[in-house]
Formats: C-alpha cells, structure tokens, sequence
C-alpha cells in the first residue's frame, strides 16, 4: 500500500509545474509579441529597404573634336589623373600649318586695310583739288563774262570757258564718289575693328583651337577607365578614346518595389551598407530624386503586356541616393558595387515628386577656358605688329576678339569649378 502511494502522489506537483512554466511561456510570447508590434509600430513601419541597390556616377568620356593621329597616350587604365592633365596628343603638323596661314592672312589683311585708311586721306586731298579747281574754273568764267559785254573777249573763248567749269565740275563730283566709297569701307572703324580684319582673325581664332585641340585634356580629376585608343590610331571627331570617372562624386541608385514609393520624400534620411565592407562600415545620405518611370519602361525592348498571357509583375523605381562625400573619402566606392539600403520616412511633409529646378549649373569644368584667352592675346600681337593702333581701335579691337567661356560637353564635379590645368603656349 505505502509503495502505490509513493508512485501516485507527485502527480499533483508535476501538473502544478508544468502549468506554471505554460503560463511563464505564454508569458514571455506575450511580451515579445508587444515589444516586436511597439518595435513595428515604432521603427519597422517607417523603414523601407531593399539589397537591389548599386553604386552609380558619372563616366566622362574623352572624345577628340578634330581628326588627327594619335602620337602619345599619356594615362591608361585604373591610373588616376587630374583636371587639366593631357591624356591623348594628336599629330599637329597639319593643324599648325593652317595656323600659320591664318595668321598670314591676318597680317596681310591688317596691311591691305591700312592701305583703305591711307587711300581715303589721299582722295580728301584730291577732292579739294577738284573744289580748287571749280573755284578757279568759276572765277575765269565771271570774268570772262563780264569781259564779253565790251567785246574784249570772244564767243570762243567764253564757251572755252563754260566748258572748262564744266569739266571741272564733273572732275569734282567723280572725285567725291570716290571717296564716298572708300569712306564706306573704313568709315565709324579703325583697323583693329575693321570688319576684314575681324573676319582674318577669327580664322586665325579657328587655327588656334585646332592646333589647341590636338592635345586632349582631362576635364575632370579621376580615374582612366575604357581605354581603346591605340598609337598611330587614326580617330575621328566624336570617337570615344577613354573615360574618366570621377569616384568622389558617386551616388546609390536604390529600385524599390510600388508598394515602397508612397511613404518616400526627397530629404528623408538613408542608411546604407556596402557589400564590399560589410556590416561594419555605415554610410548616410539622403533621398535626392525619384525616377521619372519604372526599369522596364525605360529598357532596350520595354514590356508588352497587351497579350492573352499577362502575369503581373512588381515593377521597380530607381531612388537617387545623395551620399555624405566625407564618408565616401573614408571609405571609397566604386561604380556597380551592391548596397543594402534603409529609408527612414518619419518625415513625409511634402508632395512625393516635388518639382524643384536648380538655377546654378550642376557640372562645370574650366580647363579649356585658356585656349580662348592665347588665342586673343596672339591676335591683337598679330594686328599690333602690322598695324598702327591707337587707344581707341585698341580698346575696340580688344572688345571686339573678346570670346565668351565655353562649357564642358561632358560632366564634372557638380556644384563647383574644377581647376584648370596648364595649357601649353603655341607658337
């Protein structure tokens, strides 16, 4: 009897304790499903990720904008360069030889309208001469007319003397056509502002770029990427010979899903991992644009989907991802590396495509701004050594070659000037 007591009487005990540790379970399942719904509540419901993110830039390519034959190839690829460095030297023998037939135009242009100047003082001087000579012619016919009434002079010779006034006169309207034409062509301008010296110079102004344009300049600081151009290549204008990427100026393009885009605003902040680092290095940026159409819409072949067979699909929009550049320099990336990006959308104030426009240019480079500036300088040398100048041609003269700053064709540090690199003299 006392040994099926013994077996029977823990079994209240072991119930109790199981009960007990139930409760504490459900207990705990309770408390990590509230925290997990505050912790959604809180966070989860305003985050927005996606791992279909890549680093993207600028690619600038170097293209020639005259045909030539490459001599010298003076960066290859992975090296980095800097704004102003040359990258590509093209054969100037033919282009310096039209430069320097250009400036002997010029030259010769200054001295035939020098010539116009020295000709149009030389006809005032004829034209009073022929006004001398009507004057004269005048003078003898009163005379002789007055003469004719007492027969001192004869009918011959009084039509002698109308003839004479006649001819004169016909002498001094010639002469001052003539210098009416000649003043037509040099008149409210001096030689520097000429227009046939204008138009020389700007041949020698074309001349100069040429031969300017047979060393290819590195319009951005960079990395060569691309390289194709070859020595003794013969290359047209247009033709893509490398590109320079600027790392320093990357940002993330992040494709979210339809669902995501509707909490999302420019300036919300971003957190995003590099795949290249790991979880270990963080970087932030911001929302800075949203595409203007989905992936698909935007591809080679875009999607057909008026066909009996459709099966729909999430489409994705690529996000601009701004990133913080100090970050970036710490922690350099390159163009096609994967992210993992975190949207923080607490703050929505705002409409979701804003149309905001920039007033300043985003991308801009200098290092051709030089070229223009030699290339006046050694017009007005040209014109200076061929002609006689006085304040005021040269004032005009200088207004005259002066050329506005041309833009890059392709991009550079957005927001800000790149520093111009040397640009070699050529003479």
């Amino acid at each position: 009897m006392s040994d099926e007591n013994k077996g029977i009487a823990p079994e209240p005990a072991t119930n109790s304790a199981r009960k007990r540790w139930l409760s504490i379970a459900a207990g705990v399942f309770v408390l990590i499903g509230a925290a997990y719904g505050s912790y959604w509540a809180l966070v989860l419901r305003y985050d927005q990720s996606t791992d279909d993110a890549y680093v993207s830039g600028n690619v600038v390519q170097i293209t020639p904008q005259i045909a030539g034959t490459v001599v010298k190839i003076a960066a290859d690829d992975t090296q980095f360069v800097k704004a102003g460095d040359t990258l590509v030297e093209l054969d100037p023998a033919d282009a310096k030889i039209a430069l320097e037939q250009a400036d002997a135009r010029l030259a010769k242009t200054v001295r035939e309208v020098r010539g116009l100047f020295a000709t149009t003082a030389q006809l005032k001087a004829a034209v009073d001469v022929r006004n001398a000579d009507v004057a004269r012619a005048t003078e003898d016919l009163n005379r002789r007319q007055r003469l004719a009434a007492s027969g001192a002079v004869s009918g011959e010779e009084l039509q002698h003397a109308r003839d004479a006034l006649t001819s004169a006169r016909a002498a001094q309207v010639a002469a001052q056509q003539e210098l009416a034409a000649t003043e037509a062509r040099t008149d409210r301008t001096a030689v520097a502002s000429h227009p046939d010296v204008l138009a020389a110079a700007a041949q020698v102004h074309d001349a100069y770029l040429d031969v300017a344009r047979t060393q290819l300049p590195a319009p951005v600081s960079g990395f060569v990427a691309k390289r194709s151009v070859q020595l003794g290549q013969r290359v047209a204008p247009g033709a893509t010979l490398m590109a320079i990427v600027p790392l320093d100026q990357v940002w993330v393009d992040a494709n979210f899903k339809e669902p995501q885009l509707a909490t999302m605003r420019i300036g919300q902040s971003v957190t995003l991992k590099a795949d290249l680092y790991g979880n270990k290095i963080a970087y932030h940026g911001t929302v800075s644009g949203f595409g203007a159409g989905t992936g698909s819409a935007f591809s080679l072949l875009p999607a057909q989907n008026a066909t009996g067979n459709w099966i729909k699909i999430v489409q994705r929009v690529p996000v601009r991802i701004a990133l913080d550049p100090q970050e970036l320099a710490l922690h350099p990336l390159q163009i096609g590396l994967s992210m993992q990006v975190d949207i923080d959308t607490h703050q929505r104030d705002g409409v979701r495509l804003p149309q905001q426009t920039k007033p300043a240019t985003a991308y801009r480079t200098d290092v051709y701004d030089s070229v223009d500036a030699t290339a006046a300088q050694r017009i007005r040398s040209i014109i200076a050594a061929n002609g006689q100048l006085n304040a005021k041609s040269d004032t005009t003269a200088t207004a005259s070659l002066r050329t506005p700053k041309r833009a890059a064709t392709d991009t550079t540090a957005p927001a800000r000037h790149v520093a111009a690199g040397p640009q070699s003299q050529i003479r």
